[in-house]
């Protein structure tokens, strides 16, 4: 029996949570179906572009994803506090980006003044998104949902295109979460789609490293590498993320490709002085 997403889900052990979504009825996110020919490649910058708008309002972070044939994996940390630092209109606002709300908060952002009886209304509909905009449920159901549809509206039919509900795994310490995140970098080396870290296309970590060849800032929807002492942010050292993925990456696993040895180290590759 499946077990509800509530007693799965407890922001008092931990804020970081491994997320499956899988396709059914032989469905194809993105890649090649072998079965009719058909490339459905250009679905895979679907999840990428509305990964980027959710997280912009909602108060959740990716920390690492990839984007397979059939099936999508999201490391994501829930920032509880940030939701609860927000004032009652931003809440109302980040909300009406996602959904119309009601005909009271469209009221209330149209400066129109609220009854007595209106108000209570608001405040108990503002704490329901706010718990909403620190919810995995709502993200990922807003998230499968947009794709399901563009999916089904481009196939030319109708009924589900996900599993009934996406799997969701509790990381619980800082090593658990480092190798989860691996684990989800290094899928597409892992199904033979790709030789290297940097050539996976659609994941966080390929994102990363083209930002970080290109001197740039993180990724501003990813979660930056902020280090062990820091409060915020993943609690490891990006270049220390990079070489436990190099060395993970290299590791032979029966019925799983890994990087060729011959290769030069990841950061060696990027242009990086390994001693520095």
């Amino acid at each position: 029996m499946a077990i509800a997403r509530k007693r799965q889900v407890s922001l008092v052990d931990t804020k970081y949570y491994h997320c499956i979504s899988r396709c059914v009825r032989r469905a194809f996110l993105c890649g090649e179906d072998h079965f009719t020919g058909k490339s459905y490649e250009h679905r895979r910058g679907w999840v990428g572009d509305k990964l980027l708008e959710l997280a912009k309002v909602f108060c959740i972070d990716a920390c690492a994803y990839a984007v397979m044939s059939n099936h999508t994996h999201l490391v994501l940390y829930v920032d509880d506090k940030k939701a609860n630092r927000l004032n009652d209109k931003a809440i109302v606002i980040r909300w009406h980006k996602l959904c119309k709300g009601t005909l009271i908060t469209q009221k209330y952002i149209q400066g129109e003044k609220l009854s007595k009886v209106e108000l209570i209304f608001f405040n108990q509909t503002v704490q329901q998104y706010r718990e909403r905009l620190s919810s995995i449920s709502w993200f990922m159901r807003l998230l499968n949902e947009s794709i399901a549809r563009r999916a089904n509206k481009e196939d030319n039919c109708t009924g589900r295109f996900w599993e009934g509900r996406f799997k969701s795994q509790a990381l619980l310490d800082e090593a658990s979460l480092a190798a989860c995140m691996a684990y989800v970098d290094l899928n597409p080396i892992r199904a033979g789609i790709a030789k290297t870290p940097e050539s996976s296309l659609y994941t966080s970590i390929k994102k990363r490293l083209d930002a970080e060849v290109k001197g740039q800032a993180q990724p501003e929807y990813l979660l930056p590498f902020n280090g062990s002492n820091s409060l915020e942010g993943l609690p490891f050292d990006r270049r220390a993320y990079f070489q436990l993925l190099d060395w993970t990456s290299r590791q032979m696993r029966p019925g799983k490709a890994s990087v060729a040895q011959s290769e030069p180290e990841l950061l060696t590759r990027l242009g990086f002085d390994e001693h520095n």
